[in-house]
């Protein structure tokens, strides 16, 4: 499917709402253009799923059925793998390196989830009590069934649109339910794929249903809609509590992967070297656009000035542009929103009397690039560049004595989605990694990563988990059942 094929489809998909315009950010000129596909088309949508998941056309069908569509999807994912990339790259503004890992990533979703579809059981319980209305208690069992949820909706963001999709479709699929997608409507490309895809695999007609549209009108007329069963969002935390309120009349059941500010410490043990490019890596990657981005850094005062100049000159010497500019480590920001919003924290900083070590500035050129930026000299209590979720590469670094010191420090905040831990001393590195308040913890390790491994937070960074069996498990339902033998 050429670039072109999917950008006149998504130029001619139907809608009822207002025109949106789909940015290059490393250009800012536009690619393409779809219309709000409007409350009725998620009405529409919703009803195409339920009448999927009643027929049971999915839902019903052998596992090793499902397993084996599964897996074809990651096949074909594969061998679209260069269409993928080159969606994903314009789109968001990746560098095609990037672009090309995260594809291949994805592809394994899929081949990872249907290898659960054929163990998904329930377990037989030994019925202890006595007494009671049942009095013959020995010939009485229970046992537990799981089953899919039904119709869910699914709802990923823009800095990771491949990636996010695959995160959630393939375990939902899986799972025998049948789904609503929403894109970002800033990166809706390589969701037009997907779809096309989705049906070529061999999954029936109405099980899986794109909208694309605007958050506040198809996003939130999936939250509210009484036949969606379930939500699972990744995105910002103020949006995440909005869907909890919006999911709150039918109690509908929500997995939320949601924002951080998550912790770096470095002590003065640590492999320094190593310490400083990944902690530079953590949070300068896709310009600091990851939920997961190490954003307040934590460094041991003996080596907290070589830390702060490490990072600062790896921040220096990144090569940002986009995915036709030559040597490109690092991506522009995904849009003017996003560029104001950054900048608007630097500002704010500066005024707050935060000192700018490095960066701080937009890059004289065409998109959406703001200069890695290294900020000291900031007050925990009252700055909100070290306190708020910026979504950008601005790290904040401010030094430390002791364990108590670090620890309060790291814990001190209304996220705890990662944190990471770089020392030589391993007794250390473990009773830190009990200590910190965060759902993923790394040990001389960052941006780590497997389908196998639960991934989610704590606090105000989400609810639920993904990935793993935890992320299958999200979309079904345990049913307990007892019989009188």
């Amino acid at each position: 499917m050429a670039l072109q094929t999917v950008l006149e489809e998504l130029r001619n998909r139907p809608g009822t709402g207002e025109t949106i315009p789909v940015i290059d950010p490393a250009t800012e000129e536009q690619i393409t253009e779809f219309r709000d596909c409007g409350v009725a088309a998620v009405d529409a949508a919703v009803a195409a799923a339920k009448a999927a998941y009643q027929s049971g056309v999915w839902t019903d069908i052998p596992a090793r059925q499902r397993a084996k569509v599964l897996w074809k999807l990651g096949d074909l994912i594969d061998e679209h793998a260069k269409e993928f990339a080159e969606l994903e790259s314009l789109d968001a503004g990746m560098p095609p390196m990037q672009a090309e890992m995260i594809v291949s990533t994805c592809a394994e979703f899929f081949r990872y989830y249907a290898g659960w579809c054929t163990k998904l059981n329930g377990s037989s319980y030994q019925v202890q009590m006595e007494g009671g209305v049942n009095s013959n208690y020995s010939n009485l069992h229970a046992y537990t069934t799981k089953e899919p949820y039904g119709v869910v909706g699914l709802i990923y963001p823009w800095n990771g649109p491949l990636f996010n999709a695959c995160a959630k479709i393939a375990p939902a699929l899986a799972a025998g339910c049948s789904l609503v997608v929403k894109p970002a409507e800033e990166t809706p490309l390589s969701a037009v794929l997907l779809e096309r895809l989705i049906g070529e695999a061999g999954v029936p007609d109405g099980v899986a249903n794109f909208v694309i549209g605007y958050g506040a009108t198809a996003g939130a007329a999936i939250t509210a809609h009484p036949d969606v069963e379930k939500v699972a969002f990744t995105g910002s935390t103020e949006v995440g509590k909005q869907i909890m309120r919006d999911s709150a009349d039918n109690l509908k059941k929500v997995t939320l992967e949601l924002g951080g500010k998550s912790p770096v410490l470095i002590y003065d043990d640590a492999d320094l070297d190593m310490a400083i490019m990944m902690a530079s890596m953590g949070i300068f990657v896709h310009s600091g656009q990851g939920c997961v981005c190490g954003s307040r850094i934590f460094v041991q005062r003996s080596v907290y000035e070589r830390v702060v100049q490490g990072i600062a000159m790896i921040g220096d010497n990144l090569v940002l542009g986009g995915p036709k500019d030559e040597g490109a480590m690092i991506s522009p920001l995904v849009s003017q929103k996003q560029l104001d919003r950054v900048l608007g924290y630097i500002d704010q900083g500066k005024r707050d009397g935060a000192e700018i070590v490095s960066g701080g500035y937009r890059l004289d050129r065409k998109g959406y690039f703001v200069k890695p930026t290294v900020v000291t000299n900031v007050d925990p209590a009252t700055s909100r560049l070290y306190k708020e979720e910026i979504f950008g590469p601005v790290a904040t670094i401010l030094p430390f004595d002791d364990d108590d010191e670090a620890i309060a420090m790291a814990n001190d905040t209304s996220y705890g989605l990662a944190a990471t831990v770089w020392t030589s001393n391993l007794a250390r590195a473990h009773s830190l990694g009990k200590r910190l308040q965060a759902g993923m913890v790394g040990l001389n390790c960052q941006l780590t990563f497997d389908h196998n491994v639960p991934f989610g937070g704590y606090k105000q960074s989400g609810v639920g988990k993904e990935f793993g069996y935890e992320g299958i498990d999200a979309y079904l339902k345990t049913k307990t059942i007892w019989a009188q033998l």
